[in-house]
C-alpha cells in the first residue's frame, strides 16, 4: 500500500500545529533549567550536530546515536505534555482531520504487523494483553481488537487524548509509564507496545526500567520510533521534520537500542525499519539536500524506480523508521 506523508500528515494542518509547538517551546522550555547529559544509548560523549527552536543535538562518534543534550528537565516536559495548547490541537483538530487516512493507511497494517509478531514469539503462550503505552487516539487499540482476541489497555498521560480513548470505550491509566507500579496491572502473558514514544522519553533508561520491572517472564515488548541512521535525517540535517524539539529528544539506530536493550536485561528478537515515507519526505525537502547524487537521483529516478530504492532501503536498515520486537527472558 502506497503512503504518502501528505496522507497522514496534511501540510496546512501540520504547520498550525508546528506554529503552536513554537510558541509552546518559549512558554514551557525558555525559562526550564537545564542539563548536560551523555549519549542515552551508550553513555559516549556527544559532539555538536545540530541546532533548532534553541535546543542543541549532539551526535554520539561512538554509536552514530542523536540526542538533545543540554536537556530539559522533567517538570518542563510533564507540564508540556499534560496540557500544552500544541497537545490539545494534537488530539483534537489535528486528530480529526486525518483519523480516517491514519487509520487506513498506518495503524490497519501496523496492527496486523504487530499480530505477525506475537504469533511468531508466542510459543504456544497465548498473550492475553496488550498494554499501548502512550497510546494517543487508541485507534491502533481498536484495530487490533477487530483481529485479534486480546484486551487492551492504555497507558497515556493527557487529558485530551485519555479522554478521546474513553469515550470510545477503551481501557484507560491516565499516567506516565514511569508512574506505573509493578502489580498494578493485571496478571496474564503480556506484549508491551510503544509507537513514535522512544524518541520523546526524557530519561530512556528509566523507562526501560520500568517496561522490563513491570513485565513477567517471557513477556513481549514492541515499538517504533526514528533511527539516527535514517536517510532523511542524514540528508536533511536540522531541516528534517524529524528534528522536532520538544518532541523528539532521542535518535538511536538499530545497533545502539538493540546494545541498551541487552544492557537493561532484554533480549533483543529484531530490530528492523520497515519505512514507507523516506523518498517521500527527501522528494518534498529537495531544496536542503547539498548532496549532488541524491538531488540528482530524485530528479532522475521515475516512480517505479523511486519505489524500488524506497524497498531498499528500508530492508538495508537505513529508514527512519525502526521497530524493535524484544522479550524479557
Amino acid at each position: 500500500m502506497k503512503v504518502t506523508e501528505e496522507e497522514i500528515r496534511p501540510e496546512k494542518v501540520f504547520n498550525e500545529y508546528l506554529q503552536l509547538t513554537n510558541k509552546d517551546v518559549v512558554d514551557y522550555f525558555e525559562n526550564a533549567e537545564r542539563f548536560d547529559i551523555l549519549c542515552p544509548a551508550c553513555g559516549g560523549k556527544g559532539e555538536s550536530w545540530a541546532m533548532k527552536s534553541g535546543f542543541s543535538y549532539k551526535l554520539c562518534p561512538d554509536c552514530l546515536s542523536i540526542y538533545v543534550s543540554p536537556r530539559p528537565v522533567m517538570d518542563a516536559f510533564n507540564a508540556y505534555y499534560t496540557d500544552s495548547p500544541s497537545t490539545k490541537f494534537w488530539a483534537t483538530t489535528f486528530y480529526k482531520v486525518t483519523e480516517a487516512a491514519r487509520r487506513e493507511k498506518l495503524w490497519k497494517p501496523k496492527a496486523q504487523m504487530i499480530r505477525a509478531r506475537i504469533k511468531q514469539y508466542e510459543d504456544n503462550d497465548p498473550v492475553k494483553y496488550i498494554i499501548d503505552i502512550g497510546g494517543g487516539y487508541g485507534v491502533f487499540d481498536e484495530e487490533i481488537k477487530n483481529i485479534m482476541d486480546i484486551e487492551a489497555i492504555i497507558i497515556e498521560p493527557s487529558v485530551h487524548l485519555a479522554k478521546i480513548c474513553r469515550e470510545k470505550g477503551l481501557s484507560v491509566v491516565e499516567k506516565f509509564m514511569e508512574e506505573i507500579q509493578p502489580g498494578e496491572l493485571p496478571d496474564g502473558r503480556k506484549c508491551y507496545v510503544s509507537f513514535e514514544l522512544f524518541e520523546h522519553l526524557h530519561d530512556a533508561t528509566v523507562f526501560l526500567e520500568t517496561v522490563f520491572n513491570n513485565m513477567q517472564k517471557n513477556d513481549l515488548f514492541i515499538f517504533t520510533t526514528l533511527s539516527s541512521m535514517g536517510i532523511d535525517i542524514q540528508l536533511l540535517g536540522e531541516h528534517a521534520k524529524a528534528l522536532s524539539p520538544p518532541h523528539h529528544l532521542n535518535f538511536l539506530n538499530p545497533k545502539s537500542v538493540s546494545a541498551l536493550l541487552q544492557k537493561n536485561g532484554f533480549t533483543v528478537l529484531e530490530a528492523i525499519t520497515p519505512g514507507k515515507l523516506d523518498i517521500d519526505i527527501l522528494k518534498k525537502n529537495q531544496q536542503y539536500i547539498k548532496d549532488p547524487f541524491w538531488k540528482n537521483v530524485l530528479t532522475y529516478y521515475n516512480e517505479e524506480q523511486l519505489a524500488t530504492l524506497q524497498e531498499f532501503i528500508a530492508s538495508a536498515g537505513l529508514s527512519s523508521h525502526m521497530m524493535i520486537t524484544c522479550r524479557k527472558p
